[in-house]
C-alpha cells in the first residue's frame, strides 16, 4: 500500500533512468549494512508459507521458489548480496560485456503507464566484464542461484562474436551458477542477426570449449522470432545448449497506445503477456518438453506466472512487473501461484509444467 501510493508516484515523477539509478543506490547502501537486508524483507511483506511446494530443481540447480529476477536490472551485480531478501528464488544480473561501454543516449528508458509497460533502448550500458567478476567474487556463495547474462559490445564485429562471448564467459565462469547468453536484445546493431543458426552454433561452441565446469547454458531468444526460424533455433539449442530464455523485449508496439509507436527500443511488461506465453508453448512443444524454458515476458501477477508454467516454463522471471508492483511484488506473485498450484492439485511446481 505505502509503494502504491507513495513511492511509485514519487519515482514515477522523476526520469525512468535516474529513478532505477536511485533505487539501484538505495538498495546498494542497505547492503552495506547490518540490517539492510531485514529491512528489505520487511518492506517485501511477510514470506508466503508455501515451502516444498514451490521448491524445484532445473539443470542439476535447486531453486527455493521458480520466480525469479529478468536481467537488466542490475546490470554491474552490484546487488547480489540484498536482492534475495525480496523473495526471489534466483537471480540473473547482466547484460555483461566485454569491455566497458557507455550504451545508447539519453533518454533511452520509457514508462508506458497506461499499459503497464516498459520501452527501453539502453545497448548494454554497464562497467564490463572485469568490474562484473570482481563484484562477485566479494559477494561469494549467495543465497539463492545466480545467473550471469552476457551480451556483446556495441563495437565487435560479427566474426569476433563467438570469441568475445567465450572470453566474457571464461572471466565469470567461477561465479554463476547459470549463464544465459544473449543474443535477443534490439538495441545493439546486428545482435539478433547472431540468432541465425550458424552464427549461434559457433559461439555456443566457443563458449562450451570454455566450460570447463559444464554450467549450464541458457538462450536468450526474441518474441518476434518467425516460426521456421524458431523450430531451427530449438533444434540447435536442445544440442548445444542448456535451456532456453522465451522471451526478451519487444519491436511490436500491439497494446500500446499510438504515440509510443514512433519510440526505439524494445517492448516490456503486460502488452508481451501473452505473445511470450505462446512462445513459451510452441518451444515446449517443439522440444518435447526435455528442453528447461524459463518464461519472461509480463508476468505481474501468480495467474501471470501459473499461465507460463503450464504452457512449459520451469522457471519465471520479471523486472518490469517489479517496477509497478514494488518490493511486495515477489512474495505476492509466489503466494498467488501456490494457490493456483493446490486449487488444480498440483503438489509441486514440476507437476505443473507444459500441463
Amino acid at each position: 500500500m505505502l509503494y502504491d501510493r507513495v513511492v511509485r508516484p514519487a519515482l514515477f515523477r522523476a526520469d525512468p533512468e535516474s529513478a532505477h539509478d536511485a533505487v539501484v543506490g538505495l538498495l546498494s547502501i542497505l547492503q552495506r549494512l547490518p540490517v539492510g537486508r531485514r529491512f528489505l524483507s520487511l518492506a517485501a511483506g511477510s514470506e508466503p508459507p508455501d515451502g516444498a511446494l514451490l521448491e524445484t530443481e532445473v539443470s542439476g540447480l535447486k531453486f527455493p521458489n521458480p520466480v525469479g529476477l529478468a536481467a537488466g536490472f542490475d546490470k554491474d551485480c552490484r546487488l547480489a548480496g540484498i536482492l534475495p531478501a525480496l523473495g526471489f528464488g534466483f537471480l540473473e544480473l547482466g547484460s555483461i560485456t566485454l569491455r566497458p561501454q557507455p550504451g545508447n543516449p539519453r533518454p533511452r528508458l520509457f514508462r508506458v503507464v497506461e499499459s503497464g509497460a516498459i520501452i527501453n533502448r539502453m545497448g548494454f550500458n554497464g562497467d564490463g566484464v572485469f568490474s562484473a567478476a570482481e563484484r562477485m567474487k566479494a559477494f561469494g556463495r549467495g543465497s539463492v542461484p545466480v545467473g550471469l547474462n552476457i551480451g556483446l559490445n556495441r563495437d565487435c564485429p560479427q566474426e569476433r562474436a563467438p570469441a568475445e562471448y567465450a572470453e566474457t564467459f571464461r572471466i565469470l565462469e567461477p561465479y554463476g551458477d547459470y549463464f544465459a547468453v544473449n543474443v535477443s536484445s534490439p538495441n545493439t546493431p546486428g545482435l539478433r542477426a547472431l540468432q541465425d543458426r550458424l552464427q549461434l552454433e559457433r559461439i555456443l561452441k566457443a563458449i562450451g570449449d570454455a566450460n570447463k565446469t559444464r554450467k549450464p547454458l541458457l538462450v536468450k531468444i526474441d518474441p518476434d522470432m518467425a516460426d521456421e526460424h524458431l523450430c531451427d533455433l530449438a533444434a540447435l539449442v536442445s544440442s548445444a545448449a542448456s535451456g532456453m530464455i522465451v522471451s526478451n523485449t519487444t519491436l511490436s508496439r500491439d497494446g500500446v497506445p499510438e504515440a509510443w509507436a514512433g519510440i526505439q527500443g524494445g517492448l516490456s511488461g503486460q502488452p508481451l503477456a501473452g505473445r511470450s506465453t505462446r512462445l513459451v508453448a510452441r518451444v515446449f512443444e517443439l522440444t518435447g518438453g526435455r528442453l528447461p524454458i524459463v518464461g519472461v515476458g509480463g508476468i505481474f501477477t501468480g495467474a501471470d506466472a501459473y499461465a507460463k508454467i503450464r504452457a512449459g516454463a520451469s522457471l519465471v522471471q520479471l523486472y518490469t512487473g517489479l517496477v509497478y508492483g514494488g518490493p511486495g511484488a515477489v512474495n505476492r506473485i509466489r503466494a498467488e501461484l501456490a494457490e493456483c498450484l493446490k486449487r488444480d492439485g498440483f503438489k509441486n511446481i514440476m507437476e505443473a509444467v507444459g500441463k
